[in-house]
């Protein structure tokens, strides 16, 4: 009992900063005072209750998402890419021995959907399914390695939703008043004055737009459900304020801030059900439609099992969203957790867009992406190495086949699939075993500084072992900064390292007959499986089929490729190494086969 006052207190006191905090932003009321309700403050003091609850609890737990992603057409490469940068940090948690889960999915209500139903001449859960289908194929096809498939017409979505809606009300964040101003059908948002411009349509008609999406927007006047969004301002930037990191990469942060720099209304979170019908009934009145992005955003509290198995989960989550959809995971979702008593997320990955030889992809330009397209092109591990490596979450990235095949060209078939294939090869490896290391060719410097003159071993190759052991440094660093992109760039450099140093000390040409060169050879070859090794490891989470392979060649059983089996070159430290000596595994080809210019279009 006095463990949970000290709690209570504590709450109190982070009230108290949240209202200095408010102070310092300039967060002003009507009568020049910071204004924060009896409503928010109690919403404050539950949330930061459940956050000392879970906060010790869930220490190991790692809960990734994607958006639930919009039935109203096929999927494209975007939808992939946001997929592939999910999966990617959910096998690396996995690959660490973190507990993680990892959900994706489909958005299937709303006006849109109902009209694309309708031209398709099909019942919208018919259309819906269909198209669901197609993005979990895509995923299933493309290695997408989630734990939880959602869509939003499962029955168990429905009852969270309104779950979800009556804490609203019964925490008084809801209330009936009339909505005036733009909606954009297309975007599913409503907006602004100052958030739609003037333009004229290609038939010379003047019509208003969405200023973020260009798309068209309609006047709406009708009588919805509000959110009290506005009373919500303070601690959406006190809790910015606080958790400098949370939405990453820093560009994306200072965006939502900005935001946040202007009152915000009131958010409409119903609709009319004469003008939309297909979506969730708000509990207790038929009348009126629950806000497709309130039900949408509140899939992820479903697949942590809310109502009442969430704790585990939840605030666990780091969700991975396009930078289009940034203000309603950043300013909308956590002030409808806030609302209720729940935790903001622990994470908001955010990435941009791809275009497509420097055009936004278009249906009217006809170059959208087809993935499977291009699987069938490039592999699956081909194209997942390319989006994860040439995707950098802060700026538009732009597709080209060209770039496409000299990145898989240079990286899988030559450096790395070209170095496994003359290092395990018959003619240099006739035993196929994993080779054994000789300490007085390559000593340990470190351990005897004047023995390391006496070797084969030269000052290139010390830097090599540097700067492998630091890469398993880099590569956590890196993916736990959201910059998988540069973890490959770091795997690459090596790769064409190790490369260098087969090539300098060109075993081919040892004489198997002599001691020394005997020895040496088998030195040479023990680095560069020990390297090999270590880039197969870390590629997992990204390339998982090539990495799997590249490891059963090396004859690296499965539960042996976790993080913590690396230990690197164990025999240079005069450790006992479990691999020395083993049988290799099969040979089933190439790694990685050459991709030719007359298999795609330039």
């Amino acid at each position: 009992m006095a463990e949970r006052w000290r709690a209570a207190s504590r709450c109190w006191m982070q009230i108290e900063v949240t209202l200095q905090a408010g102070q310092r932003l300039g967060m002003r009321g009507s009568c020049g005072r910071t204004f924060i309700t009896r409503r928010a403050a109690s919403s404050i003091f539950t949330t930061l209750q459940n956050e000392t609850h879970v906060e010790h609890s869930n220490t190991n737990a790692f809960f990734f998402t994607t958006p639930i992603f919009y039935v109203n057409a096929a999927p494209h490469l975007g939808h992939l890419y946001s997929a592939v940068l999910a999966d990617a940090l959910h096998r690396y948690r996995l690959l660490t021995g973190h507990s993680s889960k990892f959900s994706t999915g489909t958005d299937e209500h709303g006006l849109k959907i109902k009209q694309a139903a309708s031209a398709a001449g099909k019942d919208p859960l018919e259309f819906c399914t269909e198209v669901s289908e197609k993005f979990k194929s895509l995923f299933d096809l493309g290695l997408i390695s989630y734990t939880d498939y959602i869509r939003t017409t499962d029955e168990r979505h429905k009852q969270a939703v309104q779950h979800f809606w009556l804490r609203l009300v019964e925490k008084g964040h809801i209330y009936k008043g009339v909505y005036e101003g733009w909606y954009s059908t297309s975007d599913e948002s409503f907006l602004t004055e100052s958030q739609v411009t003037d333009v004229t349509d290609k038939n010379g008609n003047p019509v208003k737009v969405s200023l973020e999406s260009g798309h068209q927007v309609e006047w709406t006047k009708e009588e919805n459900y509000m959110f009290r969004l506005s009373e919500f301002r303070p601690l959406l930037l006190n809790w910015l304020h606080n958790k400098k990191h949370v939405v990453w990469p820093e560009p994306f942060y200072h965006i939502v801030f900005q935001w946040l720099q202007e009152d915000i209304p009131d958010l409409s979170v119903s609709r009319q059900s004469s003008r939309l019908k297909w979506g969730v009934p708000v509990p207790g009145d038929p009348d009126q439609t629950v806000y497709v992005w309130l039900d949408a955003l509140v899939n992820y509290l479903t697949v942590a099992g809310y109502p009442e198995a969430h704790n585990q989960w939840w605030p666990a989550a780091s969700h991975i969203v396009g930078k289009d959809i940034l203000k309603f995971h950043a300013i909308y979702w956590p002030a409808f957790l806030m609302a209720v008593g729940l935790s903001p997320p622990k994470q908001i990955y955010v990435h941009s867009h791809w275009t497509v030889n420097g055009q936004k992809m278009s249906k009217s330009l006809g170059n959208v992406v087809n993935p499977l397209d291009k699987f069938s092109l490039y592999t699956v591990d081909g194209l997942r190495y390319f989006l994860l490596w040439q995707g950098v979450p802060d700026t538009d990235c732009d597709y080209y086949e060209e770039k496409v095949v000299r990145l898989l060209n240079s990286d899988l078939a030559s450096s790395l699939g070209g170095l496994l294939n003359r290092c395990t090869a018959v003619s240099i490896n006739p035993e196929q075993i994993y080779p054994a290391f000789c300490n007085e060719h390559f000593p340990n410097k470190r351990l005897d500084h004047k023995m390391a003159y006496l070797g084969n071993a030269k000052a290139e190759d010390y830097k090599l072992i540097e700067s492998v052991e630091q890469l398993l440094v880099e590569v956590r660093n890196y993916f736990e900064s959201f910059q998988i992109y540069k973890a490959l760039a770091s795997i690459s450099l090596r790769v064409k390292q190790t490369n260098n140093f087969y090539q300098r000390h060109a075993p081919w040409k040892l004489d198997r007959q002599k001691r020394d060169d005997q020895m040496w050879l088998g030195t040479v070859q023990y680095v560069t499986f020990e390297c090999l090794r270590v880039y197969g490891t870390l590629l997992q989470p990204v390339v998982p089929s090539l990495a799997s392979k590249l490891l059963s060649r090396l004859g690296i059983r499965e539960h042996e490729r976790c993080w913590n089996d690396v230990q690197f070159l164990a025999r240079y430290y005069e450790k006992p190494c479990r691999f020395e000596g083993r049988s290799l595994g099969a040979d089933t080809g190439i790694l990685f086969g050459r991709i030719e210019r007359s298999t795609y279009k330039i």
